[in-house]
């Protein structure tokens, strides 16, 4: 595809969020839902192969009936309480079907079917934006309407954290992997929803962190299958021994940075004394880590078989390691002592 097509496309990709993050009114935050799904479309479908035309087309298809609903649900509140502001939704059905749709949008279980088999269709650069950009619109807007569906978004959140955690554990690859791991995180920030829209905050941006330290490693290395993680050492030696911290600060691994939204939601849930949701979720994302441990295990801990006179192709590499992915990377790892100074930001 041509640099300035793409440039176009990541405009309007921007464009989109955007519109959705300014708007107040349903229709306006619909229309830039829909930009942005049309911006991606073409992302995800320029390598023309038949893998990447069949991820499109199921999240074309997942897309549209998840707008078709919000529209349904946004004009059914509008014909309710006769305006479209998003801030004034208090009927039960529009709230839920909203929800739902949402849910749908981002990939929030039971409505996930369609994210690791979409993930697994594109490249881990396409991949990045799908788990990362693609998150952002629906989330300001499910933080707009919090207070109202509690209960909903608890069961949501559960039910993510569980089967993001289960259904990891037996995968390959690592493009279902991470899709797995997303749909888990995105259960975390929903389950605490209701309660702090500021912690959901906070999670959502070290999950956007996290989340693009893993993309860039495994872009870094090539690598796609949990196989070809043995040969990492081979192009980047330092990136592959604080590979496996990463790995464990998306698990959540104390005293690493990804520990500090897990441990804040769980303090959270027991204040609001929800304990047996907490220690349900507590448990759910050691499944979670379990898989996290695998990769870092075969990334870290085995070596490919290899002939000892060839020479490592890092040796012939100037520099891979860019400076976002070291800050990213540096802020994965290294967060944990701010907890205090970024509880008493929350907190403001």
């Amino acid at each position: 595809m041509h640099p300035n097509t793409i440039a176009l496309l990541l405009i309007t990709l921007g464009l989109g969020t955007t519109v959705t993050f300014a708007s107040t009114h349903w229709f306006l935050a619909w229309m830039g839902l829909e930009i942005n799904t049309l911006a991606i479309l073409p992302l995800m479908a320029q390598s023309h192969n038949p893998r990447a035309v069949e991820a499109t087309l199921k999240y074309f298809l997942t897309q549209a009936t998840a707008a078709s609903t919000l529209l349904f649900a946004t004009t059914t509140n509008a014909w309710l309480n006769g305006q479209w502001d998003i801030q004034n939704m208090s009927h039960p059905l529009p709230i839920t079907l909203f929800t739902l749709a949402l849910a749908l949008k981002i990939g929030l279980a039971p409505l996930h079917i369609w994210l690791p088999e979409v993930l697994q269709g594109l490249d881990l650069g396409t991949g990045l934006i799908m788990s990362t950009w693609q998150k952002l619109a629906p989330f300001i807007l499910l933080l707009q309407i919090y207070p109202t569906n509690s209960t909903l978004l608890i069961i949501l959140g559960l039910t993510s954290t569980l089967i993001g955690g289960w259904a990891g554990l037996n995968q390959t690859q690592l493009r279902k992997i991470l899709a797995y791991s997303s749909i888990a995180h995105l259960g975390w920030m929903v389950l605490v929803l209701p309660f702090s829209p500021a912690l959901t905050l906070l999670t959502l941006i070290m999950y956007l962190i996290m989340t693009f330290s893993t993309f860039l490693v495994f872009k870094l290395n090539n690598a796609t299958n949990i196989n070809a993680l043995a040969t990492a050492w081979t192009k980047a030696p330092a990136l592959t021994a604080l590979m496996p911290l990463v790995l464990l600060s998306l698990g959540g691994l104390p005293p690493l940075s990804g520990f500090m939204p897990k441990w804040l939601i769980l303090q959270e849930l027991s204040k609001q004394d929800l304990a047996l949701t907490a220690t349900l979720a507590a448990f759910t994302a050691l499944l979670s880590l379990f898989f996290y441990l695998r990769l870092s295990y075969a990334m870290a801990l085995t070596m490919f078989p290899n002939n000892p006179t060839s020479t490592a192709p890092w040796r012939f590499q100037s520099s891979q390691i860019t400076y976002p992915l070291a800050l990213s990377t540096m802020a994965t790892i290294l967060l944990l002592p701010l907890t205090p100074t970024i509880t008493a930001l929350l907190t403001l």
